[in-house]
């Protein structure tokens, strides 16, 4: 919609570093994906300059739920189509990994990819359409992109 250095954008900036913040001392929170710059708004994740990718871990989708839908994070997902376009596909996906495991971006990416073609499956899934944890997975988290 609009480089991060926009006006449009300067409502959504000045928030980030607070919701950031809110996150690691939700319940369930494990990890996010960030750079030296405190967030992950310049990791470049698509060709597109102005796409900026959010990731992280939770203990369970139920965590993530409920920091997303139940917190104050939620006025600010609610003003999302003042900021962001979009998106033809999914936006968002979920799936299970080992305890300790930090997700790559690129593996992000192909989840995204496989939920477009296949739907929610419990290799991908919403919070909609959630599948439980693997029971070969012994210790597990939910990892989150959007």
């Amino acid at each position: 919609m609009a480089p991060l250095d926009d006006p449009l954008l300067a409502d959504f900036m000045a928030q980030l570093d607070a919701v950031n913040a809110l996150a690691e001392r939700t319940p369930g929170f494990v990890w996010r994906l960030k750079s030296d710059s405190g967030n992950a708004t310049d990791i470049r994740a698509f060709d597109d300059p102005l796409m900026i990718v959010n990731m992280s871990v939770w203990e369970s989708p139920d965590a993530l739920f409920a920091f997303t839908y139940k917190t104050a994070h939620t006025k600010v997902m609610n003003r999302r189509k003042e900021w962001f376009e979009s998106l033809p596909g999914p936006h968002m996906v979920l799936w299970w990994v080992p305890a300790g495991t930090r997700p790559t971006v690129e593996e992000a990416k192909q989840r995204l990819d496989y939920l477009a073609i296949h739907g929610p499956t419990a290799a991908a899934f919403t919070f909609k359409v959630r599948f439980p944890a693997p029971a070969d997975l012994a210790a597990k988290s939910a990892a989150f992109v959007c």
